[in-house]
C-alpha cells in the first residue's frame, strides 16, 4: 500500500540525527516537524528567516504572525532566533544546513532535480530551492513516485526546466526509498504492501534492485 503524506514524512523524520540543523520545504516536508523523535535536539530552520521552528500550532497556540517559508503558520521552541532572509540564505549558501528535505515534479538517475516550474502552469516562484540544493550536500526528496496518469517521477533525465544538476543523493516516494548512485536508483527499502515489481514498472530511470528488499518500518 503507498505511504500516506504522514508516513513520507515519519520515515524521512528517522534520518534525523540529535544536532542537526534541518531546512524543510514547502509541501510534505514541512510534515516532518511534527515527527520529530522526543528526545532528539533538531533546529528546523525556515528559509524566511526562523532557526528554531515547531510543530504546526493548534487552535490554542496558533499566532498569525509566526509563518513559515509557505506561508503557514507555525510554532518556535525554546531557543529559536529570528532573522533576516539574507542571514537565512547565508546559512543557506554556506553549507551550514545539515540536511535539506525538498519535494520534487521530477528526479532523474543522474540525481537533478526539477521542482520549481511546469511550462504554461501559474508560477508562483522560484523560491530558495536553487541555493539550497547548491549549497547542501545532504538531501532528501520527498514525492510521488508517478503522477495522477501513471507517468513516472523517476527518470533517465528530467523533462522539465533543473533546479538543481547532480544533487540528489535520496527520493523518498510513496513507494519506495532509494539511494541515487552510479547513474541508476538504488532501491533500498519499499513501502509496505508495495511489490519490488510494482516499483520497477513505474520507475522510469535505470533501477538497481537488490535482493530481499526490506519494507519499511514505523
Amino acid at each position: 500500500m503507498a505511504l500516506s503524506r504522514e508516513q513520507l514524512a515519519q520515515r524521512v523524520a528517522q534520518e534525523l540525527k540529535d544536532g542537526y540543523y534541518v531546512n524543510l520545504g514547502i509541501g510534505i516536508p514541512t510534515l516532518v516537524a511534527n515527527y520529530i523523535p522526543d528526545g532528539m535536539d533538531v533546529m528546523l530552520q525556515s528559509e524566511n528567516g526562523l532557526l528554531g521552528m515547531g510543530e504546526f500550532p493548534t487552535e490554542e497556540t496558533i499566532d498569525a504572525d509566526l509563518i513559515n517559508a509557505g506561508k503557514q503558520t507555525v510554532t518556535a521552541v525554546d531557543g529559536a532566533s529570528f532573522f533576516s532572509s539574507a542571514e537565512s540564505f547565508a546559512m543557506i549558501r554556506g553549507g551550514h544546513v545539515d540536511l535539506t528535505v525538498l519535494g520534487a515534479f521530477e528526479v532523474d538517475e543522474q540525481g537533478s532535480i526539477a521542482s520549481w516550474m511546469i511550462p504554461g502552469k501559474l508560477i508562483k516562484g522560484m523560491g530558495g530551492a536553487m541555493d539550497l540544493v547548491a549549497g547542501a550536500d545532504n538531501i532528501i526528496v520527498t514525492m510521488m513516485h508517478a503522477d495522477k496518469r501513471g507517468n513516472s517521477k523517476l527518470l533517465p533525465k528530467c523533462e522539465l526546466p533543473l533546479t538543481g544538476f547532480g544533487c540528489i543523493k535520496r527520493v523518498l516516494t510513496d513507494l519506495a526509498f532509494m539511494e541515487i548512485k552510479d547513474g541508476a536508483f538504488h532501491l533500498l527499502e519499499r513501502a509496505p504492501g508495495v511489490t519490488v515489481e510494482e516499483i520497477v514498472a513505474k520507475t522510469a530511470g535505470k533501477l538497481i534492485v537488490p535482493d530481499n528488499v526490506p519494507e519499511m518500518s514505523f
